[in-house]
């Protein structure tokens, strides 16, 4: 029987990117799931945010530079509002984040989700020392990126437990009347958190990518409308600042939670991505939090002494140290965040907009705290 140094559980997107960067320095990797993009039976609305960290990881390999040029859109500028609703919006803030403050040629790229699986799984057609297998086998270390619902960490007995948000997420594409000239918008509404992702699918240059936080109560009202009835919900609730919104797919969404597992690793295991950690993604760094783990459990692997196995635990230690304050640092900032923006409390709305305001004319920590986004 063919031996292993690990075996990859899950083929999501972290899944792929951890088995390619293994293989390509040698380690011998079985990827149990499928090789092949998910042919999701619904169209897939996601799209992520990546860091200049997580492109670096890609283009490493081989991904980045092959995907189609209309499913990668650069950010240069990003523009938050924070109020209440009804009368209390005179209490605004706002607060505005720019590449060219930071000295770099763009804040983030937004990625088409499905373009992303389908260029994972062609660069793993080629990864000589990846081999994809129908059910586990025999490793050194098994390592578990099967998502937030992982049924091998629950073997183990890692505690996981979800903290509800009382939140769920409404993903969909949206084109524009105008372009959206590279920025990013975000509204803090209390309670509510919306976004758009400027795309160029279906549309180049003036499509979006939503994704809406809403309370659950509020959420079926939505799904239910009729495609006028939610573009003018939509418009209601950007002003109309990034122009008239037409809905360009369906709606998809999700339920909101935040959590760490127990421990992210053990004698011949590890977690990475969702099966580790859970944050909110109001600041779009769940998937670059998973790719960061990829590269921190990689270079542990590569830089081990020669004599240790890597399901060592005391290398795996290693790897859990690294990434334990950069995950807590993410997980309580996005919580921290959501619960200052989304409470519903009228005292709060002076001190909240005086705090954007003042971060806003911040400029050395504003330039810090994105570069703590960029992943540097």
């Amino acid at each position: 029987m063919q031996s292993y140094d690990i075996l990859v559980r899950g083929s999501g997107c972290v899944g792929r990117s951890l088995a390619l960067a293994l293989g390509s320095k040698g380690l011998r990797v079985a990827l149990l799931g499928s090789a092949e993009a998910s042919g999701r039976q619904r169209a897939d609305v996601r799209a992520y945010a990546l860091n200049a960290a997580s492109v670096s990881l890609l283009r490493e390999l081989k991904v980045w530079d092959a995907m189609p040029a209309d499913a990668v859109t650069p950010v240069f500028d990003m523009r938050i509002q924070g109020h209440g609703q009804g009368d209390r919006e005179t209490h605004a803030g706002s607060l505005g984040f720019s590449a060219w403050q930071q000295g770099v040629s763009e804040l983030a790229f937004i990625v088409d989700a499905g373009a992303l699986e389908q260029q994972l799984a062609q660069a793993l057609r080629y990864a000589q020392h990846v081999e994809v297998v129908a059910s586990p086998v025999p490793a050194s270390l098994e390592a578990l990126c099967e998502g937030r619902e992982s049924a091998r960490r629950a073997e183990l007995g890692v505690g996981f437990h979800p903290q509800r948000y009382g939140q769920t997420a409404i993903a969909a594409r949206l084109v524009a009347d105008q372009a959206h000239q590279g920025v990013a918008r975000q509204w803090f509404r209390s309670p509510d958190v919306l976004a758009l992702l400027p795309f160029d699918r279906p549309q180049p240059e003036r499509s979006y990518g939503l994704v809406w936080s809403l309370p659950e109560d509020r959420v079926p009202e939505l799904l239910r409308m009729s495609e006028p009835d939610f573009e003018a919900a939509l418009m209601q609730a950007t002003g109309a600042e990034a122009g008239s919104l037409r809905l360009a797919s369906e709606r998809q969404s999700w339920p909101l939670a935040m959590a760490r597992a127990d421990s992210v690793c053990g004698p011949g295991w590890v977690l990475l991505g969702d099966a580790a950690h859970l944050v909110h993604p109001l600041a779009g760094q769940g998937l670059n939090l998973g790719l960061a783990d990829v590269v921190a459990l990689r270079d542990v692997l590569v830089q081990r002494e020669a004599w240790r196995e890597p399901g060592d635990i005391k290398l795996l230690r290693r790897y859990e140290r690294q990434r334990l304050w950069p995950t807590l640092a993410m997980t309580e900032l996005t919580d921290g965040l959501l619960k200052l923006f989304a409470a519903d409390a009228p005292v709060l709305e002076g001190l909240r907009a005086q705090g954007m305001n003042w971060l806003d004319r911040a400029t050395p920590l504003k330039r810090w705290l994105t570069s703590r986004a960029l992943g540097a």
